[in-house]
C-alpha cells in the first residue's frame, strides 16, 4: 500500500527480538578477582618502592566543586624548588610534575610543599651501588629503617577555625571597597608612573 503525499514511511519495529542483546555481568566477580591478583603481582614486582606515585592536594575546578580536594597531575617548579628537589630528580623518585601548572594562592602551595617534605622525610633511596652512594643516596642507618609504602593521604578539605570574637578591625573592614581600590591601583599604576615622572622633570627643570 503505497503513501500519498509528502508523509513519513512507517517503519514499525515490534520484532527486535531484544533478549538476545541483553548486556549480562555474570563475569563480576571474576573480573573482581583478576585484578586483585594483578594487584598482588605489581606490588611484587616493585619491591620496596611505593605502589604508586606522589601526586599534588588541588582544588577541583569550579564553584560548584571546590570544596573538594582531589589529586593533581603534579607539583609545580615552584613547589618542588622550595623543598630542594631538583625535577629530574623528583621523576626518579616518584614524584610527578608539570610544568604547565601554576601556584595562584600560597595556602595551595605552602599545603603541597608541606606534602612533599613528609614524602622527602619518609623516603629511601637504595644506591645502585653500596659500596660508591651517590649524591642524594640513602647511607648508613636510613637503610635500615623501615620503608613505607603506603600512599600519603589527602589533606582534610576543611580546617576549621576555633570560635572567638570579632576584632574591631574586622568589623570596620570594607572588604568590597578595598578590592575596588586596589583594582584601580592596579590598572593606573602605568598612568601614575609616567604622571610622576613628567611631574619631577618639570620641577628640576624650574629649578635649573
Amino acid at each position: 500500500m503505497g503513501f500519498a503525499h509528502n508523509n513519513v514511511l512507517h517503519s514499525n519495529h515490534f520484532r527486535k527480538d531484544w533478549q538476545r542483546r541483553v548486556r549480562t555481568w555474570f563475569d563480576q566477580p571474576g573480573r573482581k578477582l583478576r585484578r586483585r591478583n594483578a594487584r598482588k603481582t605489581k606490588a611484587a614486582t616493585l619491591g620496596v618502592r611505593p605502589l604508586t606515585l606522589l601526586r599534588p592536594a588541588v582544588r577541583a575546578q569550579t564553584v560548584r566543586y571546590n570544596r573538594k580536594v582531589r589529586e593533581g597531575r603534579g607539583f609545580t617548579l615552584a613547589e618542588l624548588k622550595e623543598v630542594g628537589i631538583n625535577r629530574k630528580e623528583a621523576r626518579g623518585v616518584g614524584i610527578v610534575v608539570d610544568h604547565r601548572r601554576r601556584n595562584l594562592s600560597e595556602e595551595g602551595k605552602k599545603l603541597n610543599v608541606e606534602r612533599l617534605k613528609a614524602y622527602k622525610a619518609k623516603l629511601i633511596v637504595f644506591p645502585r651501588n653500596a659500596k660508591k652512594p651517590k649524591k642524594g643516596d640513602s647511607t648508613g642507618a636510613d637503610l635500615e629503617a623501615e620503608t613505607t609504602r603506603t600512599h600519603l593521604p589527602l589533606p582534610a578539605p576543611y580546617v576549621h577555625e576555633a570560635p572567638r570574637k570579632i576584632t574591631d578591625d574586622e568589623r570596620s573592614f570594607e572588604a568590597f571597597k578595598t578590592l575596588r581600590v586596589a583594582r584601580a591601583d592596579a590598572r593606573y599604576e602605568g598612568v601614575r608612573k609616567i604622571r610622576a615622572a613628567k611631574k619631577e622633570e618639570e620641577e628640576a627643570n624650574k629649578k635649573k
